[in-house]
């Protein structure tokens, strides 16, 4: 394969690069860690929020390009993370800010890259780099920050067998259950209404952003993160009140211990169940419809999604590369929502269930709030089991926290 240099904004001398599969390169000046990494190139139209987005798991094995001009310039901070620890590939952006002002900030985008072994690119003609994804596609990429030379990189590429057939929530869920606990000052931005009794929510972590948990805490649920592979039957008999699916990276079919369990749920119990982006995904292949993979993805915090019941729109967060296949969803699936960008399908729900799902993320982080309210359905659900033939509500643990304050909030 020859490459060939698509655009030069910095001397090739003293620059790294961005390598695509179909030859095409990209010059850069490196920052972050040093090396190489293999990933599939995407890009992302979010204007603020690099380090939620760059902390995101669902960016696990991808190489991610932003479309703001400026990064960096308000460093990085722990509270602002969604997850433990970096997952993608590498990060490309047009300039990078090595002077960072914040009162929040507690480092900078160039440690926390090099910390996480995460290779950065500067310099790049992003634009020129999107236009060209959008017209080809996402596709296999290597992020180059030493001297490596393109002819070694582009062979490591062509052996490479790319992220779309393997489990990659396996890298980015947790290990064992785990009870999450909200940090000292994680305090909704607006009123949340929290549930009339405690309930236990099991959350399988296919990847899960913290945002999306804190949610669930703020309104009064006790959530517990298990881990990708878990059987149904060792959910089912922690006794929840509702599960939750959450997002995650890669293609939703390789995913398959994730959708078997499901599936299990659906049969065994009626159970509330509310999945997010590809927990959404994975609810519409355990009932049995297919998935597709897009020709770029949905990422950004400005996509807009029609409610096809009530025709409202809302502006929405969203990171995914797949999508539910509209023409392969059996009778009992009704499409709640739409996109009005390609119109595929941005949310289900199940006849006479009490199970639904969206492919965008209502927690947003970063991105706008118009449908937090979803997770109040969730609650809401759960709440209201035993009008449905559910389970009756059970008396409050003995280690449920007390309302503590004139806010209502409880001690957690």
């Amino acid at each position: 394969m020859e490459s060939r240099i698509f655009a030069s904004p910095l001397p090739w001398n003293k620059t790294g690069y961005l390598l695509l599969a179909d030859g095409t390169l990209f010059p850069g000046l490196p920052f972050g860690w040093r090396g190489v990494r293999l990933g599939e190139a995407v890009f992302s139209t979010g204007m603020a929020g690099y380090q939620e987005a760059l902390s995101d798991p669902s960016y696990c094995g991808q190489i991610l390009t932003l479309t703001v001009p400026h990064v960096g310039n308000y460093g990085v901070n722990p509270e602002d993370v969604e997850s433990r620890t970096l997952h993608l590939a590498g990060f490309v952006v047009t300039s990078y800010s090595r002077l960072h002002s914040n009162w929040r900030a507690r480092g900078t985008l160039n440690d926390m890259l090099r910390s996480n072994g995460v290779p950065g690119l500067e310099g790049v003609d992003t634009r020129a780099l999107v236009l060209h994804l959008r017209t080809h596609g996402a596709m296999k990429a290597a992020v180059v920050t030493d001297s490596t030379p393109p002819e070694r990189v582009a062979a490591m590429l062509a052996d490479w067998p790319g992220i779309d057939h393997i489990d990659l929530t396996r890298q980015v869920s947790v290990s064992n259950p785990e009870p999450f606990i909200l940090s000292e000052g994680e305090i909704p931005p607006l009123p949340v209404r929290r549930c009339a009794r405690p309930l236990r929510v099991a959350a399988i972590d296919f990847g899960m952003k913290r945002n999306i948990v804190r949610n669930l805490a703020w309104r009064g649920c006790h959530v517990t993160a298990w881990p990708s592979g878990t059987d149904a039957r060792d959910i089912l008999e922690s006794a929840p009140d509702g599960v939750f699916l959450s997002n995650g990276p890669g293609n939703p079919a390789m995913v398959t211990t994730g959708i078997s369990t499901v599936s299990r749920l659906l049969q065994q119990a009626d159970l509330p169940i509310f999945g997010i982006c590809l927990g959404h995904q994975i609810l519409a292949l355990a009932m049995g419809a297919k998935t597709l993979k897009l020709p770029f993805g949905h990422r950004g915090t400005n996509h807009p999604v029609k409610d096809v019941v009530t025709g409202r729109v809302w502006i929405t967060s969203q990171n995914h590369g797949f999508a539910v296949d509209a023409q392969s969803l059996p009778s009992n699936l009704h499409i709640t929502h739409v996109s009005l960008h390609d119109n595929t399908v941005e949310g289900i729900r199940v006849k006479d269930r009490p199970v639904f799902s969206v492919q965008f993320h209502p927690e947003a982080s970063p991105g706008p709030r118009d449908a937090l309210a979803l997770f109040d359905r969730f609650m809401e659900l759960m709440e209201s089991r035993s009008s449905w033939g559910g389970p009756k509500p059970r008396p409050a643990l003995a280690t449920d926290p007390e309302i503590t304050g004139t806010d209502g909030r409880r001690s957690m």
